[in-house]
């Protein structure tokens, strides 16, 4: 009996392919709705806003493309690490809020960079 198996490394490409889609887009919107970003970024304290803005659009827009083509994939993810490591700290500091929907919504956006995080350690991980 035949029966036809998708090759495991195509899960692979179309994961990482995911994972570039993921900081690709929103690196781009810190550029094309910057000042609603800015306003957030204000809000939540970040030091240096405008260059902050800046160097992570630049990051996820640069690394989530060489992730995307399969280029430098572990240093790309090593840098997003870091990157998502800080919008955890900076953005979705649910522990800093009070209770209510605002605090549930980043709650569930910083667990959910966990999973992003996860990901990229399994980038990492494949590429050394």
């Amino acid at each position: 009996m035949n029966t036809y198996q998708i090759p495991s490394k195509t899960f692979y490409k179309v994961g990482r392919v995911l994972l570039g889609i993921y900081f690709l887009i929103p690196g781009l919107f810190k550029f094309l709705l910057f000042e609603n970003n800015l306003e957030i970024v204000i809000l939540r304290e970040v030091p240096f806003p405008i260059f902050s803005l800046l160097l992570i659009g630049t990051l996820q827009v640069i690394f989530g493309t060489l992730i995307i083509v399969g280029k430098k994939v572990s240093i790309s993810a090593c840098i997003l690490v870091f990157v998502t490591v800080l919008i955890n700290f900076y953005i979705h500091d649910f522990w800093n809020m009070v209770d209510g929907s605002g605090r549930a919504h980043e709650t569930q956006n910083f667990v959910k960079n966990l999973g992003i995080l996860a990901g990229l350690f399994l980038l990492i991980e494949e590429n050394d």
